[in-house]
């Protein structure tokens, strides 16, 4: 949930920077920041198997190189992959606490 979070956060942020990026970049630019953006939604419904975390895992990487076409893309970029980075430890740290509670759970007979 967190991740899912996270990823669409991240898609906002980019089309924002779509915002700026408009006025003095080419349209290769546009298009690949969109495409970007398009993707991070897409990829925060695919978070239920494995390969959707690895898929988003590498769109951290192309939304971190976004900051060529903007240079202050970097900062965001960072703190963005910062709290990806947090949503995957969190989420393993709440799975772990929950299968310890499932597999201590006595069952209602």
């Amino acid at each position: 949930m967190l991740a899912s979070a996270v990823l669409v956060m991240e898609s906002f942020t980019v089309g924002f920077a779509l915002l700026l990026a408009m006025k003095s970049h080419t349209s290769g630019a546009i298009v690949y920041g969109a495409s970007i953006a398009i993707l991070l939604i897409l990829s925060a419904g695919l978070l239920k198997a494995r390969s959707g975390w690895i898929f988003a895992s590498v769109l951290q990487i192309a939304m971190l190189s976004f900051g060529f076409v903007l240079p202050a893309f970097f900062i965001v970029g960072t703190l963005f992959v910062g709290l990806w980075i947090a949503a995957i430890l969190v989420g393993r740290k709440g799975e772990a606490i929950r299968a310890s509670l499932l597999a201590t759970r006595t069952p209602d007979a």
